[in-house]
Protein backbone atom coordinates (compact mmCIF):
# COMPACT_ATOMS: atom_id res chain seq x y z
CA UNK A 1 0.00 0.00 0.00
CA UNK A 2 1.13 3.39 -0.99
CA UNK A 3 0.46 6.97 0.32
CA UNK A 4 1.07 9.38 -2.16
CA UNK A 5 1.98 13.62 -1.12
CA UNK A 6 3.03 16.28 -3.61
CA UNK A 7 6.58 15.71 -3.01
CA UNK A 8 6.84 11.66 -2.07
CA UNK A 9 5.63 8.24 -2.97
CA UNK A 10 5.59 6.33 0.70
CA UNK A 11 5.63 2.50 0.76
CA UNK A 12 3.66 0.71 3.53
CA UNK A 13 4.32 -2.63 4.82
CA UNK A 14 0.80 -4.19 4.06
CA UNK A 15 1.36 -7.03 6.81
CA UNK A 16 2.03 -4.53 9.85
CA UNK A 17 0.99 -0.93 8.26
CA UNK A 18 3.99 0.47 8.73
CA UNK A 19 6.27 2.94 6.31
CA UNK A 20 8.84 1.27 4.66
CA UNK A 21 10.60 3.84 3.43
CA UNK A 22 9.60 6.74 0.70
CA UNK A 23 10.65 7.69 -2.83
CA UNK A 24 10.23 10.99 -4.75
CA UNK A 25 7.85 11.06 -6.75
CA UNK A 26 8.49 12.14 -10.63
CA UNK A 27 6.68 15.02 -11.86
CA UNK A 28 4.69 14.32 -15.04
CA UNK A 29 6.40 17.69 -16.21
CA UNK A 30 9.79 16.23 -16.05
CA UNK A 31 9.38 13.06 -18.17
CA UNK A 32 9.96 15.04 -21.44
CA UNK A 33 13.13 15.46 -20.28
CA UNK A 34 14.01 12.31 -19.13
CA UNK A 35 12.87 10.73 -22.43
CA UNK A 36 15.45 13.19 -24.36
CA UNK A 37 17.99 12.02 -22.21
CA UNK A 38 17.28 8.79 -22.43
CA UNK A 39 17.75 9.13 -26.37
CA UNK A 40 20.80 10.57 -25.87
CA UNK A 41 22.60 7.76 -24.19
CA UNK A 42 20.77 5.48 -26.66
CA UNK A 43 22.70 6.11 -29.21
CA UNK A 44 25.99 5.90 -27.89
CA UNK A 45 24.28 2.10 -26.44
CA UNK A 46 23.49 0.92 -29.42
CA UNK A 47 26.64 1.53 -31.20
CA UNK A 48 28.55 -1.25 -28.18
CA UNK A 49 28.47 -4.71 -29.33
CA UNK A 50 26.11 -7.49 -27.76
CA UNK A 51 29.32 -8.55 -25.12
CA UNK A 52 29.93 -5.06 -23.99
CA UNK A 53 26.60 -4.53 -23.22
CA UNK A 54 26.12 -7.65 -21.43
CA UNK A 55 29.64 -7.33 -19.48
CA UNK A 56 28.27 -4.13 -18.14
CA UNK A 57 24.97 -5.64 -17.32
CA UNK A 58 26.31 -8.62 -15.51
CA UNK A 59 27.63 -6.08 -13.21
CA UNK A 60 24.24 -4.93 -11.58
CA UNK A 61 23.67 -9.04 -11.84
CA UNK A 62 26.42 -9.58 -9.75
CA UNK A 63 25.26 -6.26 -7.07
CA UNK A 64 21.85 -8.30 -6.89
CA UNK A 65 22.77 -11.81 -5.65
CA UNK A 66 25.38 -10.00 -3.56
CA UNK A 67 22.98 -8.45 -1.87
CA UNK A 68 19.77 -10.64 -2.39
CA UNK A 69 19.27 -11.44 1.32
CA UNK A 70 19.37 -7.55 2.33
CA UNK A 71 16.79 -6.93 -0.67
CA UNK A 72 14.71 -10.29 -0.15
CA UNK A 73 13.93 -8.19 3.50
CA UNK A 74 13.25 -5.10 1.69
CA UNK A 75 11.14 -6.96 -0.80
CA UNK A 76 9.18 -8.92 1.58
CA UNK A 77 8.57 -5.71 3.79
CA UNK A 78 7.14 -3.69 0.84
CA UNK A 79 5.15 -6.84 -0.94
CA UNK A 80 4.29 -8.93 1.93
CA UNK A 81 5.63 -12.60 -0.08
CA UNK A 82 7.10 -14.64 2.15
CA UNK A 83 10.85 -14.24 2.84
CA UNK A 84 12.81 -17.25 1.22
CA UNK A 85 10.52 -16.12 -2.09
CA UNK A 86 11.43 -12.60 -1.98
CA UNK A 87 15.58 -13.22 -1.16
CA UNK A 88 14.71 -15.89 -4.40
CA UNK A 89 13.37 -13.68 -6.63
CA UNK A 90 16.05 -11.55 -6.26
CA UNK A 91 18.90 -13.84 -6.32
CA UNK A 92 17.40 -15.98 -9.41
CA UNK A 93 16.57 -12.39 -11.10
CA UNK A 94 20.87 -11.75 -10.34
CA UNK A 95 22.31 -14.74 -11.31
CA UNK A 96 20.26 -15.19 -14.79
CA UNK A 97 20.72 -11.51 -15.80
CA UNK A 98 23.56 -12.56 -18.02
CA UNK A 99 22.52 -15.50 -19.24
CA UNK A 100 19.50 -13.95 -20.00
CA UNK A 101 20.86 -10.84 -21.93
CA UNK A 102 23.08 -13.73 -23.81
CA UNK A 103 20.05 -15.67 -24.90
CA UNK A 104 18.37 -12.34 -26.01
CA UNK A 105 21.86 -11.91 -28.00
CA UNK A 106 21.53 -14.98 -29.46
CA UNK A 107 17.83 -14.41 -30.81
CA UNK A 108 18.93 -11.23 -32.27
CA UNK A 109 22.09 -12.36 -34.33
CA UNK A 110 21.74 -11.12 -37.80
CA UNK A 111 20.25 -13.85 -40.50
CA UNK A 112 21.64 -14.78 -44.19
CA UNK A 113 19.57 -16.27 -46.96
CA UNK A 114 19.63 -15.90 -50.36
CA UNK A 115 17.81 -17.15 -53.30
CA UNK A 116 19.23 -17.32 -57.24
CA UNK A 117 19.17 -13.62 -57.34
CA UNK A 118 19.67 -11.81 -53.89
CA UNK A 119 21.76 -11.85 -50.85
CA UNK A 120 19.69 -10.63 -47.85
CA UNK A 121 20.92 -9.92 -43.84
CA UNK A 122 18.22 -9.42 -41.56
CA UNK A 123 19.28 -7.02 -38.49
CA UNK A 124 17.33 -6.68 -35.62
CA UNK A 125 18.18 -3.23 -34.42
CA UNK A 126 16.84 -1.60 -31.43
CA UNK A 127 13.85 0.70 -31.39
CA UNK A 128 15.16 3.52 -29.26
CA UNK A 129 13.68 4.05 -26.10
CA UNK A 130 11.53 1.74 -24.22
CA UNK A 131 8.62 2.51 -21.50
CA UNK A 132 8.82 -0.48 -19.03
CA UNK A 133 5.62 -0.35 -16.76
CA UNK A 134 5.50 -3.11 -14.70
CA UNK A 135 3.39 -4.59 -12.00
CA UNK A 136 3.70 -4.98 -7.93
CA UNK A 137 3.49 -8.72 -7.69
CA UNK A 138 6.93 -10.06 -8.94
CA UNK A 139 8.35 -6.40 -8.07
CA UNK A 140 11.84 -8.16 -9.57
CA UNK A 141 10.99 -10.56 -11.87
CA UNK A 142 8.86 -8.23 -13.80
CA UNK A 143 10.98 -5.67 -14.22
CA UNK A 144 13.74 -7.88 -15.19
CA UNK A 145 11.66 -9.81 -17.95
CA UNK A 146 11.36 -6.40 -19.59
CA UNK A 147 14.36 -4.25 -19.09
CA UNK A 148 17.19 -7.01 -19.50
CA UNK A 149 15.53 -7.39 -23.33
CA UNK A 150 14.93 -4.07 -23.72
CA UNK A 151 18.62 -3.54 -22.69
CA UNK A 152 20.59 -5.82 -24.56
CA UNK A 153 18.64 -5.08 -28.00
CA UNK A 154 20.68 -2.09 -27.71
CA UNK A 155 17.49 0.01 -26.14
CA UNK A 156 17.08 2.37 -23.65
CA UNK A 157 14.52 1.66 -20.75
CA UNK A 158 12.71 3.96 -18.67
CA UNK A 159 10.79 2.03 -15.92
CA UNK A 160 7.94 2.91 -14.21
CA UNK A 161 7.46 0.63 -11.74
CA UNK A 162 4.12 0.03 -9.88
CA UNK A 163 3.76 2.38 -7.09
CA UNK A 164 3.10 0.26 -4.86
CA UNK A 165 6.42 -1.24 -4.68
CA UNK A 166 8.68 1.05 -5.28
CA UNK A 167 11.77 0.94 -3.07
CA UNK A 168 12.60 -2.10 -4.36
CA UNK A 169 12.23 -1.50 -8.31
CA UNK A 170 14.86 1.56 -7.71
CA UNK A 171 17.10 -1.28 -5.55
CA UNK A 172 16.98 -3.14 -8.93
CA UNK A 173 17.78 0.11 -11.48
CA UNK A 174 20.60 1.09 -8.60
CA UNK A 175 22.01 -2.01 -8.99
CA UNK A 176 22.00 -2.51 -13.06
CA UNK A 177 23.30 1.13 -13.23
CA UNK A 178 26.61 0.26 -11.17
CA UNK A 179 27.29 -0.92 -14.65
CA UNK A 180 25.67 0.79 -17.40
CA UNK A 181 26.25 4.26 -18.78
CA UNK A 182 24.32 7.19 -17.58
CA UNK A 183 20.92 7.63 -18.72
CA UNK A 184 20.48 4.28 -20.45
CA UNK A 185 18.44 2.88 -17.20
CA UNK A 186 16.23 5.69 -15.78
CA UNK A 187 13.57 5.22 -13.51
CA UNK A 188 9.92 7.14 -13.05
CA UNK A 189 8.07 6.78 -9.77
CA UNK A 190 4.45 7.60 -9.07
CA UNK A 191 0.60 6.61 -10.25
CA UNK A 192 -1.64 6.83 -13.06
CA UNK A 193 -0.46 10.63 -13.71
CA UNK A 194 3.15 9.53 -14.61
CA UNK A 195 2.09 5.90 -16.56
CA UNK A 196 -0.09 8.11 -18.78
CA UNK A 197 2.46 10.95 -19.25
CA UNK A 198 5.49 8.09 -19.97
CA UNK A 199 3.09 6.48 -22.56
CA UNK A 200 2.00 9.38 -24.02
CA UNK A 201 5.95 10.93 -24.49
CA UNK A 202 8.50 10.38 -27.76
CA UNK A 203 8.76 6.48 -26.69
CA UNK A 204 9.48 4.43 -29.54
CA UNK A 205 8.41 0.95 -27.79
CA UNK A 206 5.84 -0.03 -24.55
CA UNK A 207 6.49 -2.93 -22.57
CA UNK A 208 3.80 -3.33 -20.29
CA UNK A 209 2.95 -5.98 -17.99
CA UNK A 210 -0.48 -5.80 -15.96
CA UNK A 211 -4.42 -5.44 -16.01
CA UNK A 212 -6.36 -6.20 -19.09
CA UNK A 213 -8.17 -2.20 -18.46
CA UNK A 214 -5.05 -0.59 -18.55
CA UNK A 215 -3.51 -2.68 -21.18
CA UNK A 216 -6.33 -1.53 -23.42
CA UNK A 217 -5.74 2.30 -22.30
CA UNK A 218 -2.11 1.84 -23.25
CA UNK A 219 -3.12 0.18 -26.45
CA UNK A 220 -5.14 3.32 -27.68
CA UNK A 221 -2.89 5.93 -26.57
CA UNK A 222 -0.18 4.26 -27.84
CA UNK A 223 -2.13 4.26 -31.61
CA UNK A 224 -2.05 7.85 -32.33
CA UNK A 225 2.06 7.49 -32.58
CA UNK A 226 1.79 4.15 -33.80
CA UNK A 227 3.95 3.08 -31.25
CA UNK A 228 5.07 -0.51 -30.92
CA UNK A 229 3.64 -2.14 -27.69
CA UNK A 230 4.07 -5.57 -26.29
CA UNK A 231 1.45 -5.97 -23.46
CA UNK A 232 1.09 -9.07 -20.97
CA UNK A 233 -2.43 -8.54 -19.15
CA UNK A 234 -4.01 -10.75 -16.45
CA UNK A 235 -5.76 -14.46 -16.61
CA UNK A 236 -8.61 -16.23 -14.98
CA UNK A 237 -6.73 -19.71 -15.50
CA UNK A 238 -8.81 -22.74 -15.46
CA UNK A 239 -7.56 -26.44 -14.64
CA UNK A 240 -9.57 -29.26 -15.56
CA UNK A 241 -9.49 -32.70 -13.22
CA UNK A 242 -10.26 -35.72 -15.74
CA UNK A 243 -11.46 -38.84 -13.65
CA UNK A 244 -9.08 -40.88 -13.91
CA UNK A 245 -6.47 -37.92 -12.77
CA UNK A 246 -3.89 -38.53 -9.84
CA UNK A 247 -6.09 -36.90 -7.08
CA UNK A 248 -3.68 -35.48 -4.67
CA UNK A 249 -0.82 -34.62 -7.42
CA UNK A 250 -3.97 -32.46 -8.68
CA UNK A 251 -4.94 -30.81 -5.30
CA UNK A 252 -1.67 -30.24 -4.68
CA UNK A 253 -0.98 -28.31 -7.15
CA UNK A 254 -4.27 -26.82 -7.48
CA UNK A 255 -4.01 -25.24 -3.79
CA UNK A 256 -0.39 -23.95 -4.36
CA UNK A 257 -0.97 -22.69 -7.33
CA UNK A 258 -4.52 -20.97 -6.45
CA UNK A 259 -2.66 -19.59 -3.14
CA UNK A 260 0.77 -18.95 -3.63
CA UNK A 261 1.74 -14.91 -3.03
CA UNK A 262 -1.53 -15.10 -1.86
CA UNK A 263 -3.40 -15.59 -5.39
CA UNK A 264 -1.34 -12.57 -6.79
CA UNK A 265 -0.28 -14.13 -9.64
CA UNK A 266 -1.02 -13.72 -13.20
CA UNK A 267 -1.04 -17.47 -13.81
CA UNK A 268 -2.89 -18.62 -10.43
CA UNK A 269 -5.86 -21.25 -10.83
CA UNK A 270 -8.94 -19.36 -10.19
CA UNK A 271 -11.00 -22.03 -12.07
CA UNK A 272 -11.38 -25.77 -11.35
CA UNK A 273 -13.26 -27.86 -13.52
CA UNK A 274 -13.41 -31.13 -11.90
CA UNK A 275 -14.80 -34.67 -13.21
CA UNK A 276 -18.43 -34.71 -10.63
CA UNK A 277 -17.46 -38.28 -10.31
CA UNK A 278 -14.01 -37.35 -8.00
CA UNK A 279 -15.21 -33.72 -7.21
CA UNK A 280 -15.97 -35.21 -3.51
CA UNK A 281 -12.25 -36.96 -3.08
CA UNK A 282 -10.34 -33.60 -4.97
CA UNK A 283 -12.34 -31.24 -3.07
CA UNK A 284 -11.53 -32.90 0.65
CA UNK A 285 -7.94 -33.55 -0.93
CA UNK A 286 -7.58 -30.13 -1.45
CA UNK A 287 -8.73 -28.54 1.67
CA UNK A 288 -6.29 -30.78 3.55
CA UNK A 289 -3.56 -29.12 1.72
CA UNK A 290 -4.48 -25.89 1.88
CA UNK A 291 -5.07 -26.41 6.28
CA UNK A 292 -1.06 -26.51 5.98
CA UNK A 293 -0.39 -23.43 4.63
CA UNK A 294 0.33 -20.46 7.64
CA UNK A 295 -1.01 -17.26 7.00
CA UNK A 296 0.80 -14.38 8.24
CA UNK A 297 3.67 -11.68 8.20
CA UNK A 298 5.96 -12.94 4.66
CA UNK A 299 8.77 -12.31 7.39
CA UNK A 300 7.90 -14.60 10.15
CA UNK A 301 9.15 -18.08 10.05
CA UNK A 302 6.84 -20.68 8.23
CA UNK A 303 4.25 -18.10 6.46
CA UNK A 304 2.92 -19.39 3.53
CA UNK A 305 0.84 -17.10 1.98
CA UNK A 306 1.31 -13.51 3.27
CA UNK A 307 -1.20 -10.56 3.36
CA UNK A 308 -2.63 -8.82 0.24
CA UNK A 309 -0.91 -5.75 -1.02
CA UNK A 310 -3.38 -3.45 0.30
CA UNK A 311 -7.07 -3.00 1.98
CA UNK A 312 -8.41 -2.42 -1.68
CA UNK A 313 -6.88 -5.65 -3.15
CA UNK A 314 -8.78 -7.14 0.08
CA UNK A 315 -12.00 -5.75 -0.10
CA UNK A 316 -11.87 -6.41 -3.86
CA UNK A 317 -11.32 -10.74 -3.28
CA UNK A 318 -14.13 -10.71 0.00
CA UNK A 319 -16.64 -8.76 -1.89
CA UNK A 320 -16.21 -11.31 -5.08
CA UNK A 321 -16.37 -14.20 -2.12
CA UNK A 322 -19.33 -13.30 -0.34
CA UNK A 323 -21.27 -11.83 -4.29
CA UNK A 324 -20.98 -15.49 -5.02
CA UNK A 325 -21.72 -16.76 -1.43
CA UNK A 326 -24.82 -15.07 -1.76
CA UNK A 327 -25.54 -16.00 -5.16
CA UNK A 328 -25.65 -20.03 -4.07
CA UNK A 329 -22.09 -20.36 -3.72
CA UNK A 330 -20.46 -22.99 -0.78
CA UNK A 331 -17.33 -21.41 1.39
CA UNK A 332 -16.02 -25.09 2.14
CA UNK A 333 -12.89 -23.62 3.81
CA UNK A 334 -11.55 -20.34 4.35
CA UNK A 335 -13.32 -18.49 7.43
CA UNK A 336 -12.58 -14.52 6.43
CA UNK A 337 -14.27 -12.29 8.80
CA UNK A 338 -13.80 -8.67 8.27
CA UNK A 339 -10.91 -7.13 10.50
CA UNK A 340 -8.09 -5.46 10.48
CA UNK A 341 -5.16 -6.29 8.16
CA UNK A 342 -4.42 -6.98 4.36
CA UNK A 343 -4.63 -10.89 5.47
CA UNK A 344 -6.86 -13.76 3.30
CA UNK A 345 -7.26 -16.99 4.36
CA UNK A 346 -6.88 -19.57 1.31
CA UNK A 347 -10.40 -19.88 0.28
CA UNK A 348 -12.22 -22.90 -1.59
CA UNK A 349 -15.42 -22.26 -3.02
CA UNK A 350 -18.28 -24.90 -4.32
CA UNK A 351 -21.63 -24.71 -6.19
CA UNK A 352 -20.02 -21.94 -8.71
CA UNK A 353 -21.50 -21.10 -11.68
CA UNK A 354 -20.68 -18.51 -14.86
CA UNK A 355 -23.23 -16.22 -13.81
CA UNK A 356 -21.04 -15.66 -10.73
CA UNK A 357 -18.57 -12.57 -11.19
CA UNK A 358 -16.27 -14.51 -9.56
CA UNK A 359 -15.87 -17.04 -12.21
CA UNK A 360 -15.69 -14.23 -15.28
CA UNK A 361 -13.30 -11.55 -13.77
CA UNK A 362 -10.13 -11.90 -12.13
CA UNK A 363 -9.89 -12.55 -7.99
CA UNK A 364 -6.27 -11.96 -7.81
CA UNK A 365 -6.62 -13.49 -4.39
CA UNK A 366 -6.38 -16.74 -2.68
CA UNK A 367 -9.76 -18.31 -3.88
CA UNK A 368 -10.02 -21.21 -5.67
CA UNK A 369 -13.57 -21.57 -7.29
CA UNK A 370 -14.76 -25.35 -7.83
CA UNK A 371 -17.06 -26.69 -10.67
CA UNK A 372 -18.39 -29.97 -11.97
CA UNK A 373 -18.77 -30.90 -15.46
CA UNK A 374 -19.95 -34.60 -17.05
CA UNK A 375 -17.92 -34.74 -20.10
CA UNK A 376 -14.58 -33.99 -21.83
CA UNK A 377 -16.42 -31.16 -23.49
CA UNK A 378 -18.06 -29.97 -21.16
CA UNK A 379 -15.01 -29.47 -19.13
CA UNK A 380 -13.69 -27.42 -22.38
CA UNK A 381 -16.69 -25.50 -23.27
CA UNK A 382 -16.62 -24.07 -19.78
CA UNK A 383 -12.69 -23.54 -18.96
CA UNK A 384 -12.79 -21.49 -22.89
CA UNK A 385 -16.07 -19.59 -21.27
CA UNK A 386 -14.03 -16.39 -21.13
CA UNK A 387 -12.44 -13.23 -22.75
CA UNK A 388 -8.73 -14.41 -20.69
CA UNK A 389 -6.44 -16.73 -22.22
CA UNK A 390 -2.85 -16.93 -20.58
CA UNK A 391 -2.22 -19.92 -18.83
CA UNK A 392 -4.22 -23.85 -18.08
CA UNK A 393 -3.70 -26.80 -16.61
CA UNK A 394 -5.33 -30.16 -17.61
CA UNK A 395 -4.61 -32.64 -15.29
CA UNK A 396 -5.37 -36.86 -15.60
CA UNK A 397 -4.06 -40.23 -16.20
CA UNK A 398 -4.34 -41.06 -19.42
CA UNK A 399 -1.76 -38.40 -21.11
CA UNK A 400 -3.00 -38.89 -24.10
CA UNK A 401 -6.44 -38.12 -23.62
CA UNK A 402 -5.41 -35.09 -21.22
CA UNK A 403 -2.99 -34.21 -24.05
CA UNK A 404 -6.10 -34.21 -26.45
CA UNK A 405 -8.08 -31.84 -24.08
CA UNK A 406 -5.28 -29.20 -23.43
CA UNK A 407 -4.93 -28.59 -27.31
CA UNK A 408 -8.65 -27.71 -27.42
CA UNK A 409 -8.05 -24.73 -24.85
CA UNK A 410 -7.95 -21.05 -26.17
CA UNK A 411 -5.03 -20.10 -23.62
CA UNK A 412 -1.15 -19.43 -24.63
CA UNK A 413 0.23 -21.86 -22.25
CA UNK A 414 -1.12 -24.96 -21.12
CA UNK A 415 0.43 -27.56 -18.56
CA UNK A 416 -0.64 -30.96 -19.00
CA UNK A 417 -0.27 -32.47 -15.24
CA UNK A 418 1.90 -29.32 -14.46
CA UNK A 419 1.53 -25.86 -14.57
CA UNK A 420 1.61 -23.83 -17.52
CA UNK A 421 5.18 -22.63 -17.89
CA UNK A 422 7.22 -24.20 -20.91
CA UNK A 423 10.43 -25.08 -21.59
CA UNK A 424 13.44 -23.20 -21.62
CA UNK A 425 13.55 -21.16 -24.48
CA UNK A 426 9.74 -21.16 -24.42
CA UNK A 427 7.57 -18.39 -24.71
CA UNK A 428 5.75 -16.44 -22.13
CA UNK A 429 2.55 -16.10 -24.44
CA UNK A 430 -1.34 -14.87 -23.36
CA UNK A 431 -4.29 -15.54 -25.88
CA UNK A 432 -7.44 -13.32 -26.65
CA UNK A 433 -7.23 -10.96 -24.08
CA UNK A 434 -4.73 -11.59 -21.80
CA UNK A 435 -1.88 -10.69 -24.48
CA UNK A 436 -0.80 -8.40 -27.43
CA UNK A 437 2.85 -9.39 -28.42
CA UNK A 438 4.59 -11.50 -26.01
CA UNK A 439 8.01 -12.70 -24.94
CA UNK A 440 10.80 -14.46 -23.57
CA UNK A 441 11.60 -17.07 -27.02
CA UNK A 442 13.56 -16.00 -29.83
CA UNK A 443 10.29 -14.55 -31.33
CA UNK A 444 9.56 -13.01 -28.10
CA UNK A 445 12.82 -11.33 -27.91
CA UNK A 446 12.78 -10.35 -31.30
CA UNK A 447 9.60 -8.22 -30.29
CA UNK A 448 12.62 -5.46 -28.55
CA UNK A 449 13.85 -4.91 -31.83
CA UNK A 450 13.20 -3.42 -35.18
CA UNK A 451 13.29 -6.13 -38.40
CA UNK A 452 15.78 -4.47 -40.66
CA UNK A 453 15.98 -6.49 -44.10
CA UNK A 454 19.31 -5.28 -46.36
CA UNK A 455 19.55 -6.90 -49.47
CA UNK A 456 22.39 -6.80 -52.27
CA UNK A 457 22.12 -8.43 -55.44
CA UNK A 458 23.72 -11.94 -56.39
CA UNK A 459 26.64 -11.42 -59.59
CA UNK A 460 25.33 -12.44 -62.65
CA UNK A 461 27.16 -15.16 -64.99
Amino acid sequence: MTVTTFQTLASINPATGETVGEVPVTPAEDIPKIVAKAKAAQKEWARLSFDERIAMMAVGGKVLVDKAEELGRLLTAEMGKPLAEGTGEVKGCGMSVEPDAREVAEALAPEKREDKYTKTTQYFDPFGVCAAITPWNFPIAMPHSLVIPALTAGNAVILKPSEETPLIAQAFVDALNEGLPEGVLQIVHGADEQGKALVNSDVDLIAFTGSRETGKKILSAASDGLKRVVLELGGKDPMIVLDDADMEKAARFAAMNSFRNAGQVCVSTERIYVDQSVAEKFQNAMIEVAKTLKVGNGADEGVRVGPMISRRQKDHVLRQVDAARKAGAQVVYGENPDGEGNFVQPTILSGVNHDMEIMREETFGPVACIQTFSSDDEAVELANDTPFGLGAAVFGGDEERASQVARRLEAGMIGVNKGCGGASGSPWVGAKQSGYGYHSSTEGHRQFAQVRVVSLPKPRD
